[in-house]
């Protein structure tokens, strides 16, 4: 499974829960452990009701914005911050992470663990693509 993610390896991650199907990371980064965030159109899954249900980078930046969080441009750690990071290939969000206290970084990985990743990037590369966009809101 970590195969998919190549940065892993060199920049360091360290698994920090059992699997489960509760939840993805989408509603890790948004501290909900009990539902699955995304935004289908056949309302299968949880989605902010004021917010498109579009895979689309603005939507997904809205959902966010429902919880208090901006648009920011860094991922250093700030203090007195909350910060999320949304992944996308080819334009499409594929993936979220949070920040933790330490400055390194939390995955869900669909239905498998939580990852505590070293870096930002670690996540990175043919399964969620880039980073795309940064966000916070006040702790």
């Amino acid at each position: 499974m970590f195969r998919r993610f190549p940065y892993l390896a060199t920049t360091g991650f360290r698994p920090t829960s059992p699997p489960t199907p509760e939840y993805n990371c989408i509603a890790w980064t948004a501290d909900e452990v009990d539902v699955w965030w995304w935004p289908d159109p056949d309302f299968m899954y949880f989605w902010p009701a004021q917010v498109p249900r579009q895979e689309t980078i603005e939507a997904f930046v809205q959902a966010y914005q429902t919880l208090g969080y901006e648009k920011c441009d860094n991922a250093e750690l700030e203090f007195g911050y909350h910060k999320i990071a949304i992944y996308a290939l080819f334009r499409k969000p594929t993936h979220a992470a949070k920040q933790l206290p330490s400055g390194k970084w939390s995955s869900k990985l669909g239905q498998n663990v939580d990852i505590e990743h070293d870096v930002i990037e670690g996540v990175c590369g043919p399964e969620y693509g880039s980073v795309e966009v940064i966000m916070r809101k006040p702790v």
